[in-house]
């Protein structure tokens, strides 16, 4: 009897639980329904109407825009092992050459540290930027320290950023990112592109549940509420600042841009900028090549125009652990810290998007009790039915019409929420992926219950929601084959070769650096032949040596490479293989540099280190008016026995110019890239910079001709100007 008594008493209270969460998930529904009936009446208008008025913008106008320098800002904390990979990545798959990536970290984070050294050893756009506080402090403050290092950065090589770009070390970056963001920041002051997580094995629903999330909250909900308000969140990824908004920004924050204190500055950010009326867009921007034409697979009903955006890749958590770390860091930020920060405002469109951002701190949990009290409900109907029992304990459910009415009408607005989240992960990621996302569904709410109470628990631990930390989540980077050799110096170099001993370089690193290049300085003192020097870079960049005379080169326009090209990068065409296109260079040159020569000469390219002075004289017997370099004078100068010091004694002028004022490979790189449109000088052209004065040039052209004056190695005296 007792046992009836409390399962009456069970029944009783359950059926006030089906109450309240029949009419809060119908509230819930509808609120989606709405978001989903403007998105797809938004896109019947757009496809019937506008862009029958106004074609889509080809990517390839994007390409017409002249290059501006744009910064991309990388929070570090303990990513050992995952920075070079993506400056590689970006090196390798990025059209567009004018960005520098600036790369936080802190002092009590070595082994990144070490990890940042060696890639900016290769990449002189890459900039290690050391946090003035031990790590992790919040990602807030490692951008800001960021930020002060680049407005250094940018007084030092006399130019400045037009955007300013939040990328995480894990993330991938598509090809035609720089181009879009270049395209449009002189018009928007906050660009977010979509995100779109990698896939993982289809079992491992924890980080298929991000990518059901992720195509449909980037896949509609964030551009509908860009049509609406105007107000974009950002990802934290994938964003593209003005300069307009980050100067706005720290004059608002007193000199600080991002609040310290947030676990989600970029959603943050978005309020901010929205406020102080800033232009905000979320693009999709596809780039619909013909070779991703034939890449998708009809029968996937994958949509080629979709899966083609410009986008964000990057690989989520797959444990569930960590998921809950990071969607609790979410949740903290974008509900808690969020109802804190910004108030409700006179905007009622706004204010039901702050609605829809906080919801999630009830959602979570209804969702996950909803189950609960579905799973309880399956049992006692399933208990009915194999006990033979007369007693009809569901019959309490059966005698309210307008219980009835809206459990048919959240089953309805249910089945368009697996239609909604079906149809947005099968148009980027195929119908197999489309199809796991209904069942994921449920294990993604289980996430988000369990993040939220890991929120509430650490906000009630700390007593102020501000107070929380930064709870950084692990990330994988996908894998890009072989890897690449640590850089080495010079100078071990040339001793395990031993081209020369410890007492030789010792002196020269003494006496010679500062002024000249250490084997610029060698070679000059008789220690070092043109030839050990060039195998020597050579084994430092990881390419091959070649000795190219300069009266064996071809006709440069033949090999497609025009005089702005090779004067920039001080290279010099040898010969065109089965599409690839075979140059020398002196110097090592950044992956950067490759593919944006590859770019320029429509050709795969690969690169030889040749003899100091080859190339700069092949340069100017190719491009220069000075009779002195024609091909019969040279010829003639050839005769003579001193002919491969002469060669190897030619500067050029930009490299004498680094070295006289200094210039680090970074802003030299910077400046190289300025100069290429200018019809100007390199010399000319520093000097309106303000990067040098005349002096300076005047030094520098010294040193250019003071080899060639006396047909003999420079003395000590001369290479201490």
């Amino acid at each position: 009897m007792d046992v009836l008594y409390w399962f009456a008493s069970y029944l009783f209270v359950l059926k006030y639980v089906v109450y309240a969460l029949s009419v809060l998930l119908l509230i819930f529904g509808l609120d989606d329904l709405f978001i989903d009936l403007v998105y797809w009446g938004r896109k019947c208008y757009r496809r019937l109407v506008i862009y029958r008025k106004h074609p889509k913008l080809h990517y390839s106008k994007l390409k017409e825009k002249a290059e501006q320098p744009l910064a991309i800002m990388v929070p570090a904390w303990q990513e050992h092992g995952v920075v070079g990979p993506m400056a590689e990545l970006a090196a390798s798959t990025l059209d567009y050459e004018n960005y520098h990536i600036f790369v936080g970290t802190y002092p009590n984070d070595d082994k990144t540290q070490a990890d940042v050294d060696a890639v900016c050893a290769r990449f002189p756009n890459v900039h290690k930027v050391v946090c003035a506080r031990p790590g992790p402090t919040s990602k807030a403050d490692c951008l800001n320290n960021i930020i002060a290092s680049i407005f250094t950065f940018e007084s030092q090589a006399k130019f400045t950023f037009q955007g300013f770009i939040l990328h995480d070390a894990e993330d991938v970056l598509s090809a035609m990112e720089m181009r879009l963001f270049n395209y449009l920041v002189e018009r928007k002051d906050l660009i977010q592109l979509p995100v779109f997580p990698f896939e993982r094995q289809w079992y491992e629903f924890t980080s298929g549940s991000y990518l059901d999330e992720f195509a449909e909250i980037h896949g509609k909900d964030v551009p509908v509420r860009e049509a609406l308000v105007g107000q974009v969140p950002s990802a934290g990824v994938g964003t593209c600042f003005s300069r307009r908004a980050i100067q706005l920004l720290i004059e608002q924050g007193d000199g600080i841009a991002f609040d310290v204190q947030s676990l989600t500055e970029d959603y943050d950010i978005g309020f901010r900028l929205k406020q102080h009326g800033m232009s905000e867009v979320f693009i999709h921007f596809p780039v619909l090549t013909d070779t991703h034409k034939q890449q998708i697979n009809k029968g996937s009903l994958k949509s080629a125009s979709y899966s083609s955006v410009v986008c964000v890749r990057e690989y989520f958590p797959n444990t569930f652990t960590t998921a809950v770390r990071q969607k609790s860091r979410w949740i903290i930020g974008i509900v808690f810290q969020g109802m804190k920060s910004h108030a409700w405002t006179r905007d009622w469109k706004l204010n039901y998007f702050l609605w829809r951002d906080r919801r999630g701190g009830l959602t979570n949990f209804i969702g996950f009790v909803a189950l609960l009290v579905l799973f309880q409900l399956a049992c006692i109907w399933g208990y009915q039915q194999l006990s033979g029992s007369a007693y009809n304990f569901l019959s309490i459910y059966g005698d309210e019409p307008w219980l009835s009415a809206v459990l048919w009408a959240n089953a309805v607005l249910l089945a368009n929420r697996m239609l909604q989240r079906f149809v947005f992960v099968t148009r980027y990621y195929g119908c197999i992926q489309g199809v796991l996302s209904i069942p994921r569904m449920v294990w993604g709410n289980i996430i988000n219950f369990f993040a939220n109470i890991r929120a509430v628990r650490q906000i009630l631990e700390m007593g102020d929601v501000k107070r929380v930390a930064w709870d950084k989540t692990s990330h994988d980077f996908p894998s890009l084959g072989e890897a690449r050799a640590s850089y080495r110096p010079l100078g071990e170099i040339l001793l395990s070769a031993g081209a020369i001993n410890k007492e030789q370089l010792h002196n020269a690193l003494t006496q010679g650096q500062g002024r000249v290049k250490l084997g610029r300085y060698l070679m000059q003192q008789g220690v070092l032949s043109g030839e050990q020097l060039a195998q020597a870079i050579a084994e430092q960049a990881g390419v091959e040596y070649r000795s190219c005379p300069p009266l064996s080169t071809p006709e440069q326009g033949d090999l497609g490479i025009h005089k702005t090209i090779a004067v920039r990068y001080a290279i010099i065409g040898l010969f065109l293989e089965k599409g690839v296109l075979h140059i020398a260079s002196e110097q090592h040159l950044s992956p950067v540099a490759l593919g944006a020569i590859s770019r320029k000469v429509g050709h795969k390219v690969r690169y030889y280190i040749a003899q100091p002075g080859q190339v700069t004289v092949a340069l100017k017997m190719h491009f220069s008016d000075d009779s002195a370099y024609s091909y019969a004078n040279l010829q003639r100068r050839a005769r003579r026995s001193d002919w491969p010091h002469f060669v190897n004694a030619h500067y050029s002028e930009f490299e004498a110019i680094s070295e006289v004022a200094m210039l680090s490979p970074s802003v030299a790189n910077q400046v190289m890239i300025g100069q290429e449109n200018s019809d100007s000088g390199v010399g000319d052209y520093l000097i309106a910079k303000g990067v040098i004065d005349e002096q300076t040039l005047e030094l520098a052209q010294r040193i250019m001709r003071r080899p060639l004056a006396s047909d003999k190695p420079a003395s000590s005296s001369e290479v201490s100007l």
